[in-house]
């Protein structure tokens, strides 16, 4: 399939000089879930094709609406559209999702030097204000052999629409009856305590500066912010570290599903080694685009990211693709077009 992608897109290329040069620039809006992997190939793809991809990172939520409007490309979101959202876009849209990324709960305690754990029912209790400060007893009971101090919890959440947040609620709504019934899941909730940052780099930000604050925020990003993070209890009762691996782990969990659907969540999967809080980013492109040249060239950039582009992930902390969903991928990109014709060919010799 992948050399057959690569034979027509050449091909295809070929056919579209005359009228690509206005092609050479690419323009995207949404997630600051995966910003630092889509920069770090935005920056490789320009240098080795010389196409310039514009990227906007406003959160999912906003770059939906891009897409929706017809403003971009393509949008980038770590929350699939619902089947109502699909019905409520101009014209189909296809979901390719490019890596795997840990949603992590970040925090600052200063002159603590131990390594948090939480429970699914602590981590909901925090979030629901029911627990309040980081001695209470139900925190200090899954934490043995660790003082931890009399200081107030202040919960930090995502102000902006955001597909970070629908990772996060999806796992609190899925571990947690309570809150589904209060608050649920999606890109943005009703937080019932709390103060919200914008973006991914917003929260760490505000955790950053705020001590006692605890947030989530996606793993890059408390790396960058030499942020400690607290070990979470997956549904196999096992407290594990937030890495590429265990993420990997949470797609291999689910991969039948995923490669039915590949708009299932892979929060709180049963594979033991799984890290409980992980998600897909997508980029959300329309299955005909009304340029063709233009659709060519987004068809070139995802066949190579979801190939050649995979590696780079290991350095910023995102999970690779497992091949199971690469397929998918490939099967997908087999149906664009670009002013109803066909991009690429799939089954072609």
């Amino acid at each position: 399939m992948r050399l057959t992608i690569r034979r027509w897109l050449g091909a295809l290329a070929l056919a579209a000089v005359a009228t690509a040069a206005h092609a050479q620039q690419l323009t995207g809006a949404g997630a600051t879930f995966p910003y630092p992997i889509y920069s770090k190939w935005f920056d490789v793809y320009h240098e080795k094709t010389g196409v310039a991809i514009n990227y906007q990172s406003i959160g999912s939520g906003a770059g939906i609406q891009q897409v929706k409007a017809g403003t971009v490309d393509f949008g980038a979101s770590d929350a699939a559209l619902s089947d109502a959202a699909l019905k409520d876009m101009p014209r189909r849209v296809v979901h390719v999702p490019m890596v795997g990324g840990a949603v992590v709960l970040a925090y600052n305690l200063p002159g603590f030097d131990g390594r948090i754990q939480l429970t699914p029912d602590v981590l909901a209790a925090i979030y629901l204000g029911s627990i309040t400060t980081w001695n209470d007893k139900k925190l200090a009971a899954v934490n043995p052999g660790v003082t931890l101090p009399a200081a107030p919890i202040l919960p930090v959440h995502r102000s902006d629409g955001s597909g970070t947040t629908n990772i996060f609620t999806l796992y609190l709504s899925s571990v947690s009856s309570k809150w589904k019934d209060l608050a649920g899941a999606g890109t943005a909730v009703s937080w019932p305590v709390g103060v919200g940052g914008k973006g991914n780099d917003g929260v760490a930000g505000v955790i950053k500066q705020t001590p006692g604050a605890i947030g989530y925020v996606e793993l890059a990003y408390a790396k960058q912010n030499q942020l400690p993070m607290a070990m979470v209890q997956n549904k196999a009762g096992k407290y594990v570290e937030p890495s590429a691996a265990s993420v990997t782990a949470a797609m291999t969990g689910v991969s039948t599903q995923l490669a039915k659907d590949v708009r299932t969540p892979i929060v709180n999967s049963p594979a033991p080694d799984a890290w409980p809080i992980s998600g897909l980013t997508f980029l959300i492109v329309y299955q005909d685009a009304k340029d063709q040249a233009r659709g060519l060239a987004l068809a070139r950039f995802l066949d190579w990211a979801i190939h050649d582009g995979q590696p780079y992930a290991d350095a910023l902390d995102y999970a690779r693709l497992p091949d199971a969903i690469v397929k998918v991928n490939e099967k997908a990109l087999g149906t664009l077009t670009g002013g109803g014709k066909k991009l690429m060919v799939a089954g072609q010799p």
